[in-house]
């Protein structure tokens, strides 16, 4: 009998102690310093100076910058990803797992032309030849500067291209106009000269670069914390860049290989809230029926985008409750 209770003594002992080891484990997993975050991140765009600027500040978050985007975070080489908004749509369909968890920042795009392709106004961009990104933002914003003017995309000849490309087309007579993001506007207007004639309207549309990640990264524990920590850090950096933003053009420069003047110059149709801008949702809503159309599909409910946008790493990294 004695030995009995004490086998099953030495039993309910092992039990406890194996409960205290998880637990113990679990507590050292999640709060030891974070292993560091991977991030995929556009190494040829101004929008990402706040990622670098955090990566240089915070040194101790361990940050694994990798040129990329949200493909490399959907294939598991990266825990986050910036892209703009129109790729999250694009991406999400395939893998409704996808997160936009802040918006590193907004930029206003710019439709440059060729005065001597006879371009003067946005209506005389029909049956002209235009350069841009296929699938992109920059494809977006033409249609709806196309629109504006009564023009749909099929009134003109689209021409894919990459924005590092779009200068020297324009230089060699290739297309007449082009569409896109910074730099590649400023460099084509630089390529013309007094022959370029430009076109922004900023109520038409502005493009939310953001940092997006998955569910699975915002479900384990250990992740999670690295993913919080470097939005806090970017939260930081973007007060500092937009405070003091002539103190970050050397840091942007040396990263995605521009002249720091360019930088100055283009820093104007550049914001860095650093949050979540309030109509993302809006955005989202009226993009995708554009993104719908490209990829030959019905457009997806405002209920079913409200899910791309996951509020609470943002909430966490300002010592908010995750939970609303």
């Amino acid at each position: 009998m004695k030995l009995e209770f004490r086998s099953k003594k030495l039993e309910l002992l092992c039990l406890c102690t194996s409960y205290f080891l998880v637990l113990t484990s679990n507590f050292v997993a999640v709060h030891a310093q974070p292993p560091g975050i991977r991030l995929a991140v556009n190494m040829t765009t101004i929008e990402s100076a706040p990622v670098f600027l955090a990566a240089q500040n915070a040194p101790e978050l361990k940050f694994d910058i990798r040129s990329g985007g949200i493909p490399m975070l959907l294939d598991g080489g990266a825990d986050a990803a910036t892209n703009s908004e129109t790729q999250a749509l694009l991406r999400s369909v395939a893998r409704p797992d996808l997160r936009i968890v802040m918006t590193v920042a907004e930029c206003y795009y710019r439709i440059v032309g060729r005065r001597s392709s006879g371009i003067q106004r946005l209506g005389d961009l029909r049956a002209k030849k235009i350069g841009t990104p296929a699938n992109t933002s920059a494809g977006f914003y033409l249609a709806k500067m196309l629109k504006t003017a009564r023009l749909a995309e099929s009134d003109v000849t689209v021409v894919a291209m990459p924005v590092a490309d779009m200068a020297a087309a324009m230089k060699r007579g290739d297309v007449d106009a082009v569409s896109g993001w910074e730099p590649g506007a400023q460099d084509s207007i630089t390529a013309l000269g007094a022959d370029a004639v430009v076109f922004q309207d900023r109520s038409v549309y502005r493009e939310l670069f953001d940092l997006n990640t998955t569910t699975a990264v915002l479900n384990d524990p250990v992740k999670r914390r690295s993913l919080v920590d470097a939005v806090r850090a970017m939260v930081t950096a973007s007060r500092q860049v937009r405070e003091k933003p002539a103190g970050v053009w050397p840091l942007v420069s040396s990263r995605i290989n521009v002249p720091q003047a360019t930088i100055s110059d283009t820093w104007r149709h550049f914001t860095f809230a650093g949050g979540i801008v309030s109509d993302m949702l809006d955005a989202l809503t009226e993009e995708e029926q554009w993104v719908a159309v490209q990829q030959k599909r019905a457009p997806r409910p405002r209920a079913q985008l409200q899910q791309l946008i996951d509020d609470s790493v943002l909430r966490e990294a300002r010592g908010q409750s995750p939970n609303r």
